[in-house]
């Protein structure tokens, strides 16, 4: 496991350049609970952003109009500027086909949101069952909600009509995540301290219930196969479900206060979780060790003080889809840009009230949620992988850590393979 550096310096750290904000219509309510931004999301396939902007209302917009309105596509970025919030239906000429945007009221507080997609070889797992209610073509997108009310609303993107109410939770179902493999499986995670699996194309069926957590569940994060789900919560530790069987696999542990959030990489080597005891660890969830930790406090408190109230608890943390970035929100009122090769953050920018955070589908933005139901966007530093680490990435993606320790080659190359250089 890497060491922590004795101290580090701000003025040498780099400057995230912001690029834009969606912003709330500002009323005297507003200033009451219910109006943050739990949740941010990009679609798939980069079509669609979305956000809980508070109030039980849901806005899903064109990522391509988002870009356009903060000023310009790939390397024309100049101009910062704020989103227009009229909705296209309210006298906005769409053209026939090009994607619309949409105001979704859900009924509730909405806390989580995760889009999915589907690809209609990929069979339901209830084999059983030969007619079903939708039939989900290729180009199938869809939204879900999950609500105070501990309901999860699935919705059609490119409509923004309600296709399936799922009731089963008790409490406010705080996170959703779909499978990467397009089965539209859907796993919800709840204050109940249940998570839950739901079969889309089977019509919302509730396939599994896992139960392990003896408090509220705040994220759980599938791998890039689908074949593993991580989950965390109210609780240091970090769980770890094989989703063919619908078994624990383990639970590590390392934290020493509540997690709150967790992705997986794109190669599914490593592990980010994120904890109110001011770091972020780096995982090898093959074999359940620590690789790095990412502090936010330095010197790095003792476990007793990490364990309690502090204003560095990181809320949430997220993969870029290159492999190598880290982004991390804390509630010093600043966005951390990390890499895996770097003890230190490599930019910073400052966001007040941080909730959420998502990097867009190209690894280009950083888009951030906060209690106020606004989003602000970062564009991303930027750096070229080394070949090096391409080929590590895909070699990871079919092999696990216990695979490349058995290949024939040299130490210092398997250590590489194995992320254990960091």
């Amino acid at each position: 496991m890497a060491s922590f550096p004795d101290s580090v310096n701000e003025n040498e750290i780099g400057k995230a350049k912001f690029i834009g904000e969606l912003l709330v219509p500002v009323a005297p309510f507003d200033q009451k609970s219910g109006r943050e931004t739990w949740t941010v999301a990009f679609a798939p396939d980069g079509s669609y952003f979305a956000w809980s902007q508070g109030h039980r209302i849901v806005r899903l917009v064109p990522w391509s109009k988002c870009l356009k309105n903060f000023g310009g596509e790939g390397s024309n970025r100049a101009g910062t500027r704020r989103l227009s919030r009229q909705n296209s239906e309210g006298g906005t000429v769409v053209p026939v086909g090009e994607p619309r945007e949409h105001t979704i009221d859900c009924g509730d507080i909405v806390w989580g949101l995760a889009f999915g997609s589907s690809v209609p070889e990929k069979q339901s797992r209830c084999v059983n069952i030969e007619w079903h209610r939708f039939k989900f073509g290729q180009d199938q997108l869809l939204l879900a909600t999950g609500l105070n009310n501990g309901r999860i609303k699935i919705w059609d993107v490119y409509t923004g009509k309600l296709l399936l109410n799922l009731m089963d939770h008790t409490d406010i179902v705080r996170d959703l995540t779909f499978a990467p493999d397009g089965s539209l499986m859907l796993v919800s995670a709840s204050r109940d301290k249940t998570l839950r699996v739901w079969d889309l194309k089977d019509d919302g069926n509730m396939v599994k219930v896992l139960r392990s957590h003896q408090n509220w569940v705040y994220c759980s994060a599938f791998s890039p196969d689908s074949s593993v789900l991580c989950s965390v919560g109210a609780g240091k530790s970090v769980f770890l479900w094989d989703m063919d069987k619908y078994s624990l696999i383990r639970k590590l542990e390392g934290h020493h206060n509540d997690v709150v959030s967790c992705e997986f990489s794109p190669d599914g080597a490593l592990l980010a979780t994120a904890s109110y005891d001011t770091r972020v660890i780096i995982w090898d969830p093959h074999m359940g060790t620590v690789l790095l930790e990412l502090a936010h406090l330095f010197p790095p408190p003792s476990p007793i003080f990490a364990g309690g109230a502090n204003d560095r608890w990181v809320r949430s943390v997220a993969f870029c889809h290159d492999g190598r970035h880290i982004a991390s929100i804390t509630d010093d009122r600043m966005v951390r840009f990390w890499t895996i090769d770097e003890m230190s953050p490599q930019a910073i920018a400052p966001l007040t009230n941080g909730l959420c955070c998502a990097f867009s589908t190209d690894g280009s933005f950083l888009a951030a949620g906060s209690r106020d139901g606004s989003v602000h966007f970062w564009a991303c530093p930027k750096s070229i992988a080394s070949l090096q680490h391409l080929c590590r990435m895909a070699l990871r993606r079919v092999m696990s850590t216990q695979q490349v320790q058995t290949l024939p080659i040299p130490p210092s190359i398997r250590s590489y393979l194995s992320y254990q250089d960091l």
